[in-house]
């Protein structure tokens, strides 16, 4: 079957997600939701770099609405409420990539969109990258082994060319290194990954006694500028490694770390291994790498090409997930549900 969607936003990823809706032959693209009032009226192809599609963005909620798609595809910078609470509730289910894992990151919003749901009798899924795609890795690894003591993920990449200081500012970057506040910045900024953390205590079948976060951090020794016109002075924050951990029994039992970085004058000059590592420590441990490449026949000329790369990764598993979300029952779908084998009973805890 051919499932109708609507596109929400076309923004960094939502550019990624229209490239991507159009090539696959099982999905039509209907319509899309313009944020920005400049983008109401023009053509979505034109908004995202591609070929006319005779469909025009709009800024118009209820015209989307009333067009019935089978699933909205939800790229905005951050996640709202309110947008998902009224979409949810027009029986539209919803793909996201959001600030959207179990849900938990938004507090009472979790309720509220859990309420829409059933009222609506649509289903939710967020599929990220890290967190979300990444501890699906870590989940199929721990299936490897019959006794899990501990599942880590690490997410190591140097963001120079990344613009988007709006995502990266709430993580810490920018700031004075000897800012008193900044764990509490970066905590609060990163805080989705206790979603991550709680995405595998799920898939584990463990109760975690608490989630705790610790950061440190590594300054640029000169003034480092950067795509978007965004200058982080020197002696500011160019470095984040940030760790994200599940206890239980007073002991760390997952761990989700993200350490980045940005330019070449760095102190301390931490090394990375751009990518990601999973690593389940058991019998047996496994240990996996995550990389990405460019496709052999890859033509890439500008910084923008090599960008789209890393887009495309964060938008094609929500858009994956788009025929399990249409069939589920109704409600918040994650990883767990969509995971056919989970590593039930196999984590040491004592």
């Amino acid at each position: 079957m051919t499932y109708r969607v609507v596109q929400w936003t076309t923004g960094n990823v939502g550019k990624a997600s229209v490239r991507a809706i159009v090539a696959n032959p099982t999905l039509e693209l209907v319509g899309c939701y313009a944020w920005s009032p400049g983008k109401a009226g023009r053509d979505v192809g034109e908004l995202c770099g591609i070929e006319p599609m005779n469909v025009k963005a709009t800024n118009d909620v209820d015209a989307l609405l009333a067009l019935r798609p089978d699933c909205v595809v939800y790229n905005p910078m951050f996640a709202d409420v309110d947008e998902l609470v009224r979409i949810l509730g027009a029986g539209i289910n919803v793909v996201g990539t959001a600030g959207f894992i179990t849900g938990h990151f938004l507090g009472a919003g979790r309720d509220r969109i859990a309420r829409a749901c059933r009222e609506g009798g649509a289903t939710i899924f967020g599929s990220g990258i890290n967190p979300g795609f990444i501890q699906l890795f870590a989940i199929v690894s721990a299936g490897l082994s019959d006794r899990v003591d501990r599942v880590s993920m690490l997410e190591s990449v140097d963001t120079t060319i990344y613009n988007s200081p709006a995502t990266e500012i709430p993580m810490g970057f920018g700031y004075p290194i000897d800012q008193p506040d900044l764990p509490a910045i970066t905590a609060n900024g990163s805080g989705i990954f206790r979603d991550g953390v709680l995405l595998i205590a799920d898939a584990l079948g463990t109760e975690l006694d608490d989630v705790r976060c610790a950061a440190q951090y590594a300054q640029t020794t000169e003034d480092l500028h950067l795509p978007g016109d965004w200058t982080i002075g020197k002696g500011c924050v160019a470095g984040v490694d940030v760790r994200w951990q599940g206890i239980v029994g007073g002991r760390e039992v997952i761990e989700i770390r993200g350490r980045w970085r940005k330019g070449q004058s760095l102190d301390p000059d931490w090394p990375l291994d751009m990518g990601y590592t999973i690593e389940v420590q058991g019998r047996p441990t496994i240990k996996t790498t995550l990389s990405f490449l460019p496709p052999p026949d890859f033509a890439g000329e500008t910084l923008d090409d090599y960008i789209m790369l890393g887009l495309t990764i964060t938008a094609m598993p929500a858009i994956a997930a788009i025929p399990a979300v249409v069939s589920a029952p109704p409600g918040i779908l994650t990883y767990t549900d969509l995971c056919g084998v989970l590593p039930r009973g196999v984590l040491t805890t004592g």
